[in-house]
């Protein structure tokens, strides 16, 4: 199932990329007479220096910069064992018993595997992108005709549909990379405020964590903060929560769905509800291919009512 999946993955990005640099493939070949191939060739390179070598240089700088963070553990455990005593002495609770160390360790299991296999499968889903955009691109009249005489549609809505998708994918495509590399930087800068080891890494998880619906970005600043608290520091445990609260918090909430309605009128609840749906089925590439399929499918029910319900109505 895991290489089937990232066949779907592939198919879907290179659909993605396709609707992106579509314009570009008419352009070479109608207006500059370049032949199929060699256009293909050169946006090809173009997708790998601009789409695939950055990400996989992220993914590489996360994965080695996990491997230096420099954050004072001995400090750190100690606090911890007296902030868990303390908890004990108060409530009666035990923090480490067996059952939540057994809970912990077996969410942190899953965590690990989850990231292993969808850092193993980026190249799998990178490959098939590239293979299938190629052949996309050199058949692309062909492809989108066949495709626009499958629509049960009238050319009207058919040309509408063509409209709406280019913009939806501009919507997820690229708003929802922008707004968490956004939010990264900002989130940058309170940390370095603050005084947070790895602020650079930090801030990538950030910016991957913006993608998560409701809770978001929390999940990385909310434990640095406590992690200040916990070793002493609390001026700068206060003033980063205050910082992520008002300002970090305010351009997930606002600035995503701002930035994304001026590209395309996606609703906020499908963005979310994507997502979620998207991870669970895409893994990682959910983040763009949850909104898109959801919003692909809305806009294929609200053409279906035009063309078919308030007709008979």
């Amino acid at each position: 199932m895991s290489g089937l999946w990232s066949f779907v993955n592939g198919l879907l990005a290179a659909f993605t990329i396709y609707v992106m640099v579509n314009g570009q493939m008419t352009y070479l070949t109608e207006k500059r007479k370049m032949k199929n191939v060699l256009a293909a060739v050169l946006i090809l390179l173009e997708v790998i220096a601009c789409v695939c070598v950055p990400l996989y240089l992220l993914v590489w700088t996360l994965v080695t910069k996990i491997q230096y963070v420099n954050v004072d553990i001995s400090q750190l455990i100690e606090t911890g064992k007296h902030f868990v005593t303390l908890i004990d002495e108060k409530t009666g609770y035990d923090v480490l018993n067996v059952s939540n160390v057994e809970t912990a360790a077996s969410y942190l299991t899953r965590s690990v595997q989850f990231i292993i296999g969808q850092v193993g499968g980026l190249l799998i889903t990178t490959v098939v992108m590239i293979f299938l955009l190629y052949f996309m691109l050199i058949s692309s009249k062909e492809m989108e005709k066949y495709l626009f005489n499958l629509l049960p549609f009238h050319d009207e809505n058919k040309h509408a549909i063509t409209r709406e998708v280019h913009h939806i994918v501009l919507s997820n495509a690229i708003g929802i990379p922008l707004l968490a590399v956004l939010q990264g930087v900002v989130a940058i800068v309170g940390y370095w405020a603050a005084g947070v080891p790895s602020v650079i890494l930090f801030g990538v998880l950030t910016a991957f964590a913006s993608i998560i619906p409701l809770i978001g970005t929390s999940i990385v600043w909310f434990p640095l903060v406590v992690y200040l608290a916990l070793t002493g520091n609390w001026i700068a445990a206060i003033g980063l929560f205050a910082y992520c609260a008002i300002i970090v918090f305010n351009i997930d909430s606002v600035f995503r769905f701002v930035l994304q309605k001026k590209m395309a009128d996606t609703h906020p609840l499908i963005t979310i509800f994507g997502v979620i749906l998207g991870i669970k089925f895409f893994g990682f590439w959910g983040v763009i291919f949850g909104p898109l399929l959801m919003s692909l499918f809305f806009l294929l029910v609200n053409i279906f009512k035009k063309e078919y319900l308030d007709t008979e109505s």
